[in-house]
């Protein structure tokens, strides 16, 4: 039997890659029989999700993938924007080299999503980026709230963004990298400031088309 947080974890990648898009449904039956677990299990994987906002259960409708309110994705980036900077004056104060060079093979990873020209894929390494700076602060809640925020931000991106929200004209994460090896604290906070400005700019309005889901082929141990 696959564990809890292995389901919890496989269907939050998904969502953060956007295979399961905003309003998606999510049918405890199909779930279960993809994952081979019991309907209870999925329902406790779904209450979980939408602790964190991922989810949102809805009676008689049962669960689906949120979709944020032009309201909060505001209030996501706000909170990002008050955040993020903050951080990295402690990441630098932890950084070594173990972290530059998790944050290196998560930047070539996103080289490789943008030259394939995977959207998804983007959005996920970018997505784990700011999550594993988070973690070198070692500071545990404020790591598991920006975790939150930035899959929350994915789904944003989902509804409101475009490559551009994700692309160079964001700024790339090297140049971030560059900074903290530098320890130049003003000019990183600084840049993620910007960064994550540019993502906000980057939004529009226009949701996109939601589209089938197989969740056998997408939930498949050799997937």
């Amino acid at each position: 039997m696959i564990p809890y947080e292995k389901i919890h974890n496989q269907i939050v990648s998904a969502i953060v890659a956007q295979k399961l898009e905003p309003g998606a449904r999510l049918p405890e039956d199909k779930l279960a029989d993809s994952f081979k677990v019991s309907r209870t299990a999925i329902r406790k994987v779904l209450q979980q999700l939408a602790v964190e906002h991922l989810v949102s259960l809805e009676p008689n409708k049962g669960a689906q993938v949120k979709r944020p309110s032009i309201a909060e994705a505001q209030e996501i980036f706000d909170s990002r924007g008050l955040i993020e900077p903050q951080l990295l004056p402690m990441v630098m104060a932890n950084f070594n080299r173990l972290h530059q060079q998790n944050l290196s093979a998560i930047i070539i990873k996103e080289g490789q999503a943008k030259h394939k020209g995977d959207f998804a894929q983007l959005v996920l390494q970018t997505a784990y980026f700011h999550i594993e700076l988070s973690r070198i602060t070692h500071n545990r809640s404020l790591s598991q709230f920006v975790q939150q925020l930035v899959y929350r931000s994915s789904l944003i991106i989902a509804v409101y963004g475009s490559k551009h929200s994700v692309g160079c004209n964001c700024g790339n994460h090297s140049e971030l990298l560059r900074l903290l090896e530098q320890q130049d604290s003003a000019q990183a906070m600084a840049w993620m400031t910007q960064h994550l400005e540019m993502i906000r700019q980057s939004l529009c309005l226009e949701p996109r088309p939601q589209q089938s889901i197989d969740f056998d082929r997408l939930f498949s141990p050799e997937v």
